[in-house]
């Protein structure tokens, strides 16, 4: 009997002790839930953090058709909706990272226990929510075990106060939007764009479990650089899928047999497309903060406010541009190599040793490591010396960057070698701009080529000369003017000496048409329309155009000796296929905050330049160019080269055209104008230093190195029949009263003009 009442007492005090374990160890959890609630162990959010987690938000540029060209980011991170998410995204992250999301409340105790008793082998019994409280507010967790514990209870706190503040479908689209994913793809749509080049919408099940198990650890499994094992990864979120019945067996091993099937799009800003425009737009970005403050009076962040920023650039047609001007300059530098072989002053031409160490010296001190070390405190001796040194780099070339190791200054004389490129096209009516390529490759060459830029634009001032003299004198392209040499003296405009331009190849004889004047960029027949009008007249004509570099007011501006960008000539020459009325090129449409209200509406700025019946009677000289002229490669299909290095142009236009080739003095410029009625496109193309330049006329014309990206550019968007570019006639004026159609204009002699005039040297 007393061991009976022993028994009793021991069982009595086990059940004693086990309820004050019981007991207190629940005390213990509430008291320290209790006390992360008052932000004993740390700062909790506040309600107005809670409200409105999502910071550093990446502002957006978005084309006219609605597609993104590229973020301006802290982080890239664009978030998107959960309508905008695919089901089978969802089930995915639900059935891999918290299969019972759906019922509790932000904390699944049966997998946190399960967790404690398995030391966390089978997973930390995290659940969505809790991870997203991590991810927004106690961020990476830390490595000492007791204030692990306590970050854990805070995340505990945080994750019940976002199960009451939102809904499940909203947790799961912010944890969504908030993971880094790596490689410059923070949230759910970066990656699906970087990742797969696609919106999360479209992503099939195979890509989404890919995505979702990168949820696990991104750094180890990153699919640029562990593609096996996110591949295995990948297969593991899948299995849970079959587990929680939201695929079939069949599926499981179907798509688990699948490679990754990556499709990379990077999104830096040396990354993807209209880059040179999206750097230009920047700027303008900074300067419109500065006049636009938010509504309390703060500035807004490019980086971090998730602008909208949307934009008239096409991204269809930037593409097909970006696409032209590879292809045609990617062959172009090939010939330009094989003839620099050739030359032993390499690059350059026209210059001197003096000069030409001149030119690299001056390149060097514009350099970064020139400046670096300078600021360092070497002298100009030891700079001078490391230039020569060699080290390992990484060079441009068409085929990719190239792996090698050059002296910085062998390095600064391969990239001398180097031709650039700019492209730009204008809607005329509206003003929009269509396409922006200001470069061959902006991670290289940063200088844009289509607004920084300004060079000898050549013949194609031509027009402005012409159009001139139809507003004032009221010519017809049938007047005729003898071609040959024209002074004009000195004193009529306060010239240092008389002005006697001379023809290409001092070809001279017989009566031309205006037509056949600037069909054959004649320069004598310009010239006498200069003196006919003034050249006051003919800069307040290109003023009113919208050019708005510094024109001097003398006749050789006749020839093109004027340095202008390629963003004033193509919005000029737009003009004369708008009727004479000028639009100023604008490329912005509207500005929204992230909350989609709108910042502000931009509305082009018009106003008349010329008359409907001159802008037509210009368009029709110029047509001219591209039936029988310097543009006529547009039409037909000639022969190889003499050196057989490449075939002719087989581009065969059949519609009207209306265009204008240029060549600057020693072929350092060949520019390419071509205008159908509904788009106006400029092409330049050169090298860095004017002495760098294609040795003759043959490869070094504007028809040669300019006119091929516009062609090619313009047969890719008339094979897209999604995009609607004309290939009408231009509008003619009712009641034109200035005549256009010359009988009998072509002769024998007239054809030996086309064959002789490729382009002029201009001066």
């Amino acid at each position: 009997m007393k061991k009976k009442a022993t028994i009793n007492n021991q069982f009595s005090k086990y059940i004693k002790w086990f309820w004050i374990a019981i007991l207190g160890g629940t005390s213990t959890i509430i008291l320290v839930f209790l006390l992360a609630s008052w932000g004993v162990f740390g700062t909790l959010p506040s309600f107005e953090e809670l409200e409105n987690p999502e910071k550093n938000l990446a502002s957006e540029v978005i084309s006219i058709d609605g597609k993104t060209l590229g973020k301006y980011a802290f982080e890239n991170r664009t978030p998107v909706k959960y309508k905008d998410l695919p089901e089978n995204l969802i089930k995915a992250l639900v059935a891999t990272e918290d299969e019972r999301f759906y019922e509790h409340s932000g904390i699944d105790f049966k997998a946190t226990l399960r967790a404690v008793v398995k030391l966390g082998k089978d997973g930390g019994g995290s659940t969505i929510t809790q991870q997203l409280a991590k991810l927004l507010f106690t961020g990476e967790g830390s490595k000492n075990l007791p204030e692990r514990i306590l970050q854990k209870f805070k995340e505990y706190v945080i994750a019940v106060r976002l199960e009451r503040q939102y809904t499940k479908q909203e947790i799961l689209t912010m944890y969504l939007n908030k993971y880094d994913f790596l490689n410059l793809a923070v949230g759910i749509r970066s990656a699906s764009r970087i990742y797969f080049g696609k919106e999360p919408i479209d992503l099939t099940v195979s890509e989404s479990a890919m995505l979702i198990g990168m949820l696990k650890n991104a750094s180890y499994f990153n699919p640029l650089r562990r593609p096996v094992k996110v591949k295995n990864r990948r297969n593991v979120v899948l299995g849970q899928m079959y587990k929680n019945e939201f695929i079939t067996s069949a599926e499981k091993d179907t798509l688990q047999q699948k490679e990754l099937d990556l499709d990379i799009n990077k999104e830096g800003h040396s990354d993807g497309s209209a880059t040179y425009f999206r750097e230009y737009l920047r700027d303008f970005m900074k300067k419109w903060i500065k006049k636009n403050p938010k509504p309390d009076g703060t500035a807004y962040n490019l980086h971090r406010d998730g602008l909208k920023i949307y934009v008239t650039i096409d991204s269809r047609m930037q593409n097909y541009a970006e696409e032209a001007m590879k292809e045609h300059m990617s062959n172009l530098q090939r010939i330009f190599f094989k003839e620099q072989k050739r030359n032993r002053t390499a690059p350059f031409y026209d210059l001197d040793k003096k000069l030409i160490a001149g030119t690299m010296t001056q390149a060097m001190k514009r350099s970064n490591r020139w400046r670096r070390m300078k600021k360092n405190g070497a002298s100009e001796k030891e700079i001078r010396a490391s230039f020569k040194e060699k080290t390992k780099m990484k060079i441009f070339s068409w085929k990719g960057d190239i792996d090698t190791i050059l002296s910085p200054y062998d390095s600064i004389k391969y990239y001398k070698h180097i031709l650039r490129s700019g492209l730009l096209s204008v809607e005329p009516q509206t003003g929009h701009v269509k396409a922006w390529v200001g470069g061959i490759n902006y991670k290289h060459f940063q200088f844009d080529a289509v607004k920084q830029q300004k060079r000898q634009v050549g013949s194609t001032f031509k027009p402005f000369v012409y159009a001139t003299a139809i507003n004032q004198l009221n010519l017809s392209p049938c007047d005729k003017f003898p071609n040959t040499p024209y002074t004009i003296p000195k004193e009529k405009y306060g010239m240092p000496e008389d002005w006697t331009p001379k023809n290409s190849g001092e070809k001279y004889g017989g009566e031309l048409t205006l037509k056949q004047a600037l069909a054959g960029s004649v320069n004598v027949i310009t010239a006498k329309l200069i003196d006919m009008v003034n050249p006051k007249n003919v800069v307040s004509l290109a003023k009113r155009a919208g050019i708005k570099s510094k024109i001097l007011a003398v006749p050789a501006i006749a020839l093109g000796s004027v340095d202008l960008s390629l963003y004033e000539m193509v919005g000029a020459y737009a003009t004369f296929a708008n009727k004479g009325l000028q639009v100023e090129p604008m490329m912005l449409l509207k500005i929204e905050d992230k909350n989609g209200t709108v910042l502000e509406q931009f509305i082009p700025n018009s106003k008349e330049v010329l008359s409907e019946e001159s802008a037509y009677v210009v368009i029709n000289l110029l047509e001219g160019v591209t039936d029988a002229g310097s543009g006529v490669r547009l039409r037909t299909q000639w022969g190889t080269y003499p050196d057989n290095v490449a075939t002719g142009y087989p581009y065969k236009f059949t519609n009207p055209i209306a265009g204008k080739t240029g060549t600057t003095q020693n072929q350092s410029d060949g520019w390419f104008m071509g205008i159908v009625p509904n788009l106006a496109t400029g092409v330049w193309v050169g090298a860095e230093d004017r002495a760098v330049h294609f040795e003759g006329i043959t490869f070094g014309q504007g028809a040669s190195m300019a006119l091929p990206i516009w062609a090619l550019y313009y047969q890719k968007l008339y094979a897209d029949s999604t995009l609607t570019i004309s290939q009408e006639e231009f509008e003619k004026p009712e009641n034109l009263s200035i005549k256009i159609d010359c009988e009998g204009e072509t002769t024998e002699e007239d054809e030996t003009i086309d064959d002789i005039i490729e382009e002029d040297p201009e001066f």
